[in-house]
């Protein structure tokens, strides 16, 4: 599997990425990362990326534009090839809106920061077994 991890927090994508290898046991996944949501995006549409860690909240670029994972996740859907893509949000704003507006514009699941691995694993295979 191909999975893309979406942080602008260096720490927090080398957690996620511990987590999966530790959940998930094959040393063939591959690991992408992104740290904003132009390079997200790009990968996105050039790679064929099976899941994707999304951080709600992502650092401006230099441009001055400000894209948050919530945008990088409705781009996504309106995108043939990622409308099904398995996609969680990563957060430290627990706000029960934001939850709930990832869930309606197509995540597949919400992880709130700091990541509990757990709980993190358990979302993680269930949507992996399609029970999301």
């Amino acid at each position: 599997m191909i999975f893309l991890i979406v942080d602008d927090s260096r720490p927090t994508r080398n957690l996620i990425r511990n987590y999966l290898s530790e959940i998930i046991h094959n040393p063939y996944d591959d690991y992408l990362e992104a740290e904003d949501a132009e390079t997200a995006l790009h990968l996105l549409k050039t790679r064929n990326v099976d899941f994707a860690f999304l951080d709600l909240n992502l650092s401006t670029k230099a441009t001055g534009e400000v894209l948050t994972g919530m945008d990088i996740l409705k781009e996504a859907r309106k995108i043939d090839k990622l409308k099904q893509l398995p996609i969680i949000m990563v957060s430290s704003d627990s706000d029960k809106v934001n939850v709930v507006d990832a869930i309606k514009f197509g995540a597949n699941g919400f992880v709130v920061k700091p990541i509990d691995k757990q709980v993190f694993a358990d979302k993680v295979l269930k949507v992996l077994k399609g029970n999301h």
